[in-house]
């Protein structure tokens, strides 16, 4: 985990919650609003190791964290997420909606399961969180929502129709929130990464990996902390005047108009 970042902002009181907040792009989110002062929730569906592991190293580099298992996916156990948050870090100022599933198939794979569990994930989390946090933010006049979509959300991805899908749907959800709310200075904004180095690409063939590399002007990789630069550019005042925004991290391998 790099520690060597300059210090741009100060999230110093501010309490955090990062949904699939232990691994790659979500932990590393969480990793640099620890580092910038904030009070960090990271919520995991089931793997205790990988929890265990990333609340060890956040304490080691003297970061007030926790942990909470839960089915964001799930709006009773939503509930509980941001009821356990409170209770014992205070209210949510700060939300990423990062959870996320990725299924690889074409169109004769795809079946109604598999659409249904997709949404219930990408989506149906998104919304579960952000209406459990919204009215007490819109009541203290101070919140701060970032959406992980992706690009498959703005591209014809015919290998990946409901992720696809589901990510163009985070997009259409942030636009429409981020216009609801800013009045109450709530701001909802999104986030969508191109090709980024995370263990989703240890199941891509090097090939296919190389292709992608090629279509990438930046003829790279994009890293975890190139997404959670721009997160936390998104929830710190600096972004004071943005809601309801899309921004791509993708070395201009896609352009939105």
């Amino acid at each position: 985990m790099n520690q060597n970042h300059l210090q741009e902002y100060d999230f110093s009181g501010r309490v955090a919650l990062v949904t699939g907040g232990t691994r790659g792009i979500g932990r590393q989110i969480a990793f640099r609003l620890g580092q910038a002062g904030a009070k960090v929730v990271v919520n995991y569906r089931s793997n205790q190791v990988a929890a265990d592991s990333t609340i060890a190293e956040f304490r080691k580099a003297g970061m007030n964290c926790m942990a909470v298992a839960a089915d964001v996916s799930n709006q009773q156990e939503v509930l509980r997420l941001v009821a356990e948050t409170e209770d014992r870090m205070g209210p949510i100022d700060l939300l990423v909606n990062n959870a996320g599933v990725f299924d690889y198939l074409n169109h004769a794979e795809l079946d109604a399961e598999r659409w249904r569990h997709t949404m219930e994930t990408n989506v149906d989390s998104m919304f579960y969180c952000t209406w459990a946090v919204k009215d007490k933010m819109i009541e203290r006049q101070f919140g701060r929502v970032v959406n992980i979509t992706s690009i498959a959300g703005l591209e014809a991805k015919p290998y990946a129709i409901a992720y696809a899908t589901s990510k163009a749907a985070m997009i259409g959800f942030t636009r429409s929130a981020g216009h609801a709310f800013a009045s109450h200075n709530v701001r909802v904004n999104a986030v969508a990464p191109g090709l980024i180095d995370t263990e989703i690409l240890a199941d891509v063939e090097q090939d296919v990996l190389q292709q992608l590399i090629d279509r990438t002007p930046a003829g790279r990789i994009g890293t975890v902390d190139d997404v959670a630069s721009l997160v936390l550019f998104l929830l710190s005042e600096q972004a004071d005047y943005i809601s309801g925004q899309t921004m791509v991290v993708s070395g201009g391998r896609v352009t939105l108009p």
